[in-house]
């Protein structure tokens, strides 16, 4: 979508990276009243699947840099969309919703619960993930993301498996394969994998959301301990909802 000459039209920031910011966008840019959309990425990912609309790419320098964007460019609704352990920006959207008096609104998906037959073993951070993994398995599959692979650089002992859509960068355990894919993945697709790797660990975070589950069943039929990170806090305050539907009603009130 084009940018709207006359300043009329609402104009909605979505702080993106996430299937559902994803598809916020798309089910706004096919409304038939349709606002202007811009949809922010950090760009940590090369090669990114744009949205529909406008999108900008990099970080705003912090919460009044945010708010200095915001007022420089007409947004009326700001919507947090970024992934669950994008902590620093969720606090950054209340920070400058506050001081532009723009309306916010957090689009989050639903963390993870374990269920029969899972065995699910937590942590609160990547540092003690890294603590605790040792006495858990010897051939991880490790899904934390590859911008925290540093947390487990110093285990030398166990075997790990990073998927990622680009390569990680050091420092990174020396025991070390590197799956470069871009999911979504399937449940016959987990399955393979974890069978074809001997994997014996799952390692993620509570990202939620159905896109990552998969590999949560695979581990689960498989009789593989998962360790699970645990989300970060968020912003008090902030109103939330899991549904772009509810995104939708919240703009049009």
């Amino acid at each position: 979508m084009s940018a709207d000459p006359t300043g009329l039209l609402p104009h909605v920031l979505i702080l993106g990276g996430t299937t559902e910011a994803r598809r916020l966008a798309e089910a706004l840019a096919a409304a038939p009243d349709s606002p202007r959309v811009t949809t922010s990425l950090a760009g940590r990912v090369a090669a990114p699947v744009l949205p529909p609309g406008e999108t900008r790419i990099g970080g705003f320098g912090g919460p009044d840099g945010l708010a200095a964007w915001i007022g420089a460019h007409g947004v009326t609704h700001l919507v947090d969309a970024t992934h669950p352990f994008a902590e620093r920006m969720s606090f950054n959207a209340a920070a400058a919703a506050a001081l532009s008096g723009v309306p916010l609104l957090a689009l989050r998906r639903p963390g993870w619960t374990p269920g029969p037959g899972d065995d699910w073993h937590f942590a609160d951070s990547l540092t003690e993930a890294a603590a605790l993994l040792p006495d858990l398995g010897t051939r991880a599959f490790l899904t934390t993301g590859r911008m925290g692979l540093h947390s487990f650089a110093h285990l030398t002992e166990p075997w790990f498996l990073v998927r990622s859509v680009d390569p990680p960068a050091a420092p990174a355990p020396p025991r070390l394969e590197v799956l470069l894919a871009r999911g979504p993945f399937t449940l016959a697709d987990e399955r393979e994998l974890l069978a074809r790797h001997r994997i014996d660990l799952l390692v993620t975070k509570d990202s939620g959301g159905s896109a990552t589950a998969p590999k949560l069943t695979a581990a689960r039929e498989a009789g593989i301990p998962v360790l699970v990170v645990r989300r970060p806090p968020v912003p008090q305050g902030v109103p939330q909802t899991g549904s772009v539907d509810e995104v939708r009603t919240w703009l049009s009130g």
